[in-house]
């Protein structure tokens, strides 16, 4: 014979609320009961009236993580009711903010639920808010700030010291305005019921909070905070594309658009360089722009939207790092890139050629450096960097020699030769002469600034002289 475990909910509230079925069911049982916590209301009304319980207080006194304790709790249930029928009661409704009963559920099928009053009636209703509106209910002690919708109503559980409230407010205050009204309510549905609103930034100087708080946290309707969410900015390029929208955002394709990638990109490249975090937050957000033009684009034309990108971006990075997300071990990043690699062959058989996988619209000088590391990886490279200034040399004197129909091919030779040189030195052609170009432009400029007319005026001598000036001025 099959042994079950009943679980019982017993409300929010005082005696009188609780249902005269359960209140019958736990007068007349001769079954063991067991309860989760006797802090509630209602255990000490019916201890006065003989009723016997068992509880698992001492487990929490144990443990310094609630994942331990409702652990242990189930695992006691479990053994318990392997040698006879029992029950099982806990606060509010056995299947509201109940873990211990979702373990149970999990573990075996002899479970039967009886219901109780959840705290969510009694909580809108000290709140005067209507759940249709939308709203989430999260625990404070399993909480990230990422899994809150601003939008919706926010009901915090397990609120039930300062030290979770500390947390719980740092991490709101990412997403809301420091200034932002939140609303704790303690023993709702009861004789006891508490209910007070502070700032956000005050939450952990309440001094009423108890095992019985839940805080709750307004939707957000200032325009200045929805602005950060990411739902705004889907909207807001919707609206763009849409019928009524911006009739230059309406015209573009993929394709028009290509540009526009490419110049964002390598604006973010320069406030990159010049480690200005404010610049970076906006060309970031030129570059999200893009993409999320892309997908709006992607979604008009009925093939992808931006979740299918975020997907598909996720997934990946899941597959091709098995050593955060799996099972593997690596000792150092080079077998990262390693496995990086051997995944990726697995995930694209088509690529017949170590070289198929080169980006062709990227610019020149990056390809070649991607060509020159694909290729060194069969051993296809010089033995030192000597062997590659020799090349560079020997190009040279190519490009000297050449018939003018073959200049340009030579002349690319000598970049491309000048790259590998990079390449073992651990030097970026790209970013050297980007640099390059930097320093061109800034001491041109001076020379600009030092010239007593204008340069087109002077002789290369004055000018050769002007450029030395304002070199030793960078220099000094």
């Amino acid at each position: 014979m099959t042994h079950r475990i009943t679980i019982v909910g017993l409300g929010v509230g005082e005696l009188e609320q609780l249902p005269f079925g359960i209140y019958r069911l736990l007068k007349n049982t001769t079954q063991p009961v067991y309860l989760r916590t006797m802090d509630h209301p209602v255990v000490s009304e019916l201890a006065a009236e003989g009723m016997n319980f068992t509880s698992f207080d001492s487990v929490y006194e144990r443990h310094s993580r609630f994942e331990d304790v409702y652990t242990e709790i189930v695992e006691e249930l479990l053994r318990l009711s392997k040698t006879t029928d029992i029950i099982y009661a806990v606060p509010g409704h056995p299947l509201v903010a109940e873990s211990t009963v979702q373990q149970l559920l999990e573990r075996t099928d002899a479970v039967d639920v009886v219901g109780g009053q959840s705290f969510l009636d009694p909580m809108f209703a000290a709140l005067g808010v209507d759940p249709i509106e939308g709203f989430q209910l999260l625990d404070a002690t399993a909480f990230t700030v990422d899994e809150a919708q601003i939008r919706q109503h926010l009901l915090i559980g397990q609120v039930y010291d300062a030290l979770v409230a500390g947390d719980l407010k740092v991490q709101l205050m990412e997403r809301y305005p420091d200034e932002h009204l939140v609303t704790l309510v303690t023993a709702a549905g009861t004789s006891k019921q508490t209910v007070q609103s502070v700032p956000l930034y005050e939450l952990d100087h309440v001094t009423t909070l108890s095992n019985l708080t839940t805080v709750y946290v307004p939707a957000v309707t200032d325009e200045q905070t929805l602005n950060r969410d990411f739902a705004t900015l889907k909207e807001i390029v919707a609206r763009l594309r849409g019928e009524g929208g911006c009739p230059w955002d309406q015209e573009q394709t993929h394709e028009s658009l290509k540009r526009h990638l490419i110049e964002e990109s390598y604006e973010l490249l320069e406030a990159i360089d010049l480690q200005d975090d404010n610049l970076m937050i906006e060309e970031l957000g030129d570059v999200l722009l893009q993409v999320m033009l892309h997908a709006q684009i992607g979604l008009d034309e009925g093939y992808f939207d931006i979740r299918d990108v975020i997907g598909s971006v996720s997934d990946k990075m899941i597959r091709r790092h098995p050593h955060v997300f799996g099972e593997t071990i690596v000792d150092s990043s080079a077998d990262v890139v390693s496995n990086w690699q051997d995944i990726k062959a697995q995930e694209k058989p088509e690529r017949t050629s170590l070289l198929d996988g080169v980006t062709k619209g990227a610019p020149a000088l990056m390809r070649a450096e991607d060509i020159q590391k694909k290729v060194a990886k069969v051993g296809f490279e010089w033995s030192d960097v000597e062997g590659a200034l020799e090349k560079v040399i020997e190009e040279l004197r190519e490009l000297k020699e050449a018939a003018p129909e073959e200049r340009l091919g030579e002349f690319g030779d000598v970049l491309f030769s000048v790259t590998l040189v990079g390449k073992y030195l651990g030097l970026s052609a790209e970013e050297g002469l980007q640099q390059t170009n930097d320093k061109f432009i800034r001491r041109f400029t001076r020379m600009e600034q030092l010239a007593d007319r204008p340069l087109v005026e002077m002789t290369l001598e004055e000018q050769d002289s002007l450029w030395h000036q304002a070199k030793q001025e960078e220099q000094s």
